[in-house]
Parts: C-alpha cells; structure tokens; sequence
C-alpha cells in the first residue's frame, strides 16, 4: 500500500530555509560589525600613534628652535668678543704710536714755531701755532714731510693780524701707518741736517 506524506514538509522547508536565511543574515551583520569594530579600532590606535609621533616631532622643534636662539645668542656674543678683541689689539698697538708722534712732533717743531693746539681724527692730525715768520711754517713743512711718523703736510690757512707779532697758521697732516704705506722713511740724523739747510 503506497505511503502518502500528509505533513506539511514545504512549510518546513520554507521555515528551515527563512531560519538559515536569518542564522547567516545574522552571522553576516555580526561579522561586519566585529570587522568594523576591528577596523575602528586599528584606525584610532594608527591616529594615536600619528599623533604621539607629531607630539614628538613638535617637542624636538620646540627643542631645536630653542637650541637655534641659543646659538644665535652665542654667535652674537661672540661677534661682540670679537669686536672688542679687535678694538683692544688696535688700541695695543697704537699706545707706542702715540708716544713716538709726541717725540717726532717735537722733533719736527723748528725753532720760533708755537703749538696751540693739536687736534686727532683719525689718521688726520691737525695743528694750529704761532711762528715767527712764513718760512718757519715752511721748514716745519719740510720737517713734516721727512719725518717718520708723520707725512703729507697741507697748510690750510697762514695770516698776520699785526705785522711784528708773528703768524698764525692752520696745518694738517697724515699719521704714516705702523708698516710704513707712505714709502721708507729716512734716519732721523739725516731728516734734521734736511730741515736746518
């Protein structure tokens, strides 16, 4: 005798296959949450480790610009050192400059010429006297021009206010430098039996 199935096998069907639909829907949506999470959290741990890094980058400048004004500050520092080196070297050499312009400034002085005043700009001296006559000022030229220390006399201004009284004058002159720029000067001994004839 044929076995007739009297259940109701296609809504079973339809029921195990609707519960596989759901267990796998199920099982999809939970994976791509696990992987969202997943991918949620490797990103902020990447953010996070970007951001220690620009922390760390950022506290280095800080670091180096701080090292960069230090330094600065030094190099001026030094430029201001070495400024002062120079200025203290230049005033070392000239102290004996100025006591040999004394002893050839007094060297070079003839007889009935009178310093009043002796002015320094520079390398640039200037003087103001009294002589007795024109040609006193003119052998003091002379003097000048063969000293050692000195060179390049200019006379500026020569007057007699009061004839008898002497003659005032206005001269300038060139301190020669230390390695002798103006040419070799000639012996003292020499310059002297120049300036009496």
């Amino acid at each position: 005798m044929p076995s007739i199935n009297l259940l109701p096998w296609r809504a079973e069907l339809r029921k195990r296959r609707q519960r596989e639909f759901l267990i796998g829907l199920a099982g999809a949506v939970g994976l791509a949450v696990v992987v969202t999470l997943l991918a949620h959290f490797t990103v902020s741990a990447m953010i996070d480790a970007q951001q220690a890094r620009n922390n760390l980058i950022k506290s280095e400048i800080a670091l180096l610009d701080k090292q960069i004004e230090e330094i600065i500050a030094l190099e001026e520092q030094k430029a201001r050192m070495v400024a002062r080196m120079e200025v203290i070297e230049k005033l070392q050499k000239s102290r004996p400059e100025v006591v040999k312009l004394f002893d050839d400034m007094v060297g070079t002085l003839p007889e009935g010429v009178y310093l009043t005043s002796v002015k320094q700009s520079g390398r640039r001296l200037e003087f103001n006297g009294v002589a007795q006559s024109s040609t006193r000022v003119s052998a003091f030229m002379r003097n000048i021009d063969a000293s050692e220390v000195l060179s390049r006399p200019d006379l500026k201004v020569i007057e007699t206010p009061n004839p008898g009284a002497g003659s005032r004058f206005t001269m300038f002159a060139q301190l020669r430098s230390a390695a002798g720029d103006e040419g070799p000067a000639e012996p003292a001994k020499k310059r002297v039996k120049e300036a009496s004839r």
